[in-house]
């Protein structure tokens, strides 16, 4: 079951680079990359948010036609560039509904890949101020030589200090950590 599980996922991952590709290319082309990056996030913000509008576009049970109706009259109210929306049609009508979200990832992580941007997710306690979050991305610029995206997740357990992840490289000075060495210090593992 782990298998099948691994090229389900390494399948979806293969054609949602195939169509975030497609659309950075297209986008690139027609010179209108910052738009079509700003769309994405933004229907990536709306897909995670709108579990309705997520599970209406993944269902089979719908017509495709249907399917594209609803994302035209959206990408309208958003104000979406035509590349995105063509995509979009692209992907619905090769019945890929269940990997927009996928897709939109991917579009991210290559958009950033391309520009040189490095993605670093910083796990906190809680939610840092404005002048900590800034003196914290100075510093990873600053250690990775690159400009940072930072993606916040406020997590309790972590109960005090930072775990940062860029790739797969993590740096773990959280107070949580600090307490388990500890324990495996006194217990002499």
């Amino acid at each position: 079951m782990g298998e099948s599980r691994k090229v389900k996922k390494s399948s979806k991952s293969k054609t949602a680079r195939v169509y975030s590709t497609a659309l950075y290319e297209a986008a690139k082309k027609s010179k209108c990359l910052e738009k079509v990056r700003d769309d994405v996030v933004e229907l990536r913000n709306l897909f995670t948010q709108n579990t309705v509008l997520r599970d209406y576009l993944v269902s089979p049970l719908w017509k495709d036609e249907d399917k594209f109706d609803v994302l035209k009259k959206s990408a309208a109210v958003l104000g979406l560039n035509k590349e995105t929306l063509s995509c979009m049609q692209i992907v619905v009508e090769n019945r890929r509904s269940a990997d927009l979200s996928a897709i939109w990832e991917d579009f991210i992580k290559l958009y950033y890949e391309r520009k040189g941007v490095a993605e670093v997710e910083v796990e906190t306690a809680q939610k840092l101020s404005v002048s900590q979050n800034g003196r914290l991305q100075k510093v990873l610029e600053k250690i990775l030589a690159a400009p940072v995206v930072v993606k916040y997740h406020v997590n309790p357990a972590v109960l005090g200090g930072l775990r940062i992840r860029c790739g797969s490289k993590m740096f773990d000075d959280t107070l949580s950590a600090k307490l388990n060495y500890l324990e495996k210090v006194m217990k002499g593992k």
